[in-house]
């Protein structure tokens, strides 16, 4: 998937917001005023990447079901992952289901009230 296709799939999921605290190139997108996916530019020292919200027994099994796979901050965090977008990355369908669980992830930590009207949105 590229950036493109990332950022596109994040802003189709229900109410979520697109900003750039970080700078350009950097997008971060969040749902209920809570980041799910960040965006990172291409740079010398690594390809396009996303990170995303994952549970942690999740995390620890794409780690090592996939190199492009890591968790964010070299370990210390396996409530989030970051994914590199190269040619060995991911494949587009479960990149797409991690987009979708790390929203959910979310979506979980937020108000009853608000969950359920997103989750309604989501499943209508």
């Amino acid at each position: 998937m590229t950036p493109e296709e990332i950022a596109e799939l994040a802003l189709s999921l229900p109410e979520v917001t697109e900003e750039d605290p970080y700078g350009p190139h950097r997008p971060v997108f969040k749902v209920g005023g809570r980041i799910f996916a960040m965006l990172a530019e291409a740079t010398r020292t690594h390809p396009d990447q996303v990170t995303v919200k994952c549970e942690p027994p999740l995390a620890l099994h794409l780690c090592e079901q996939h190199s492009a796979v890591r968790p964010w901050h070299q370990g210390r965090r396996w409530h989030w992952l970051t994914v590199r977008l190269d040619e060995d990355s991911v494949p587009d369908e479960e990149l797409s289901n991690l987009l979708h669980h790390s929203w959910e992830c979310v979506v979980a930590g937020l108000p009853a009230a608000t969950r359920e009207r997103l989750r309604s949105i989501l499943s209508a």
